[in-house]
């Protein structure tokens, strides 16, 4: 979440990460995601998130998580309070990514002005 990737807009942003998870994984992924995003509902600038799962159809990514910012700025003053807040606990996503078997797409995205 870095601020070259800014919305060109400067509204919404929209942190969209994208998992392959396989199944033995599924509930410590789970337990982990909601905590975090108990955390970001809290912060200013939080507008809205998604937990979606996969049901049906050929798609790779079997769990993906929606947040949409109001901001950049928005993003950015959240970035080191969910650090800390992981550190806090002990929560490396990283390490517990590579442990489990996860595949992760992480990226920010803005939407695209209408026509």
């Amino acid at each position: 979440m870095s601020k070259t990737n800014q919305s060109v807009n400067g509204g919404s942003v929209f942190r969209v990460d994208k998992f392959v998870v396989p199944a033995a994984a599924r509930e410590e992924i789970l337990a982990k995601v909601r905590t975090t995003h108990e955390l970001l509902r809290r912060q200013d600038g939080f507008v809205q998130d998604f937990l979606l799962e996969q049901f049906s159809g050929p798609g790779e990514f079997n769990l993906v998580t929606i947040v949409e910012w109001e901001s950049q700025a928005a993003v950015d003053r959240v970035v080191p309070i969910v650090k800390a807040a992981h550190e806090r606990i002990a929560f490396n996503p990283q390490e517990t990514i590579a442990r489990l078997g996860v595949r992760a797409d992480i990226a920010n995205y803005q939407r695209i002005p209408s026509v």
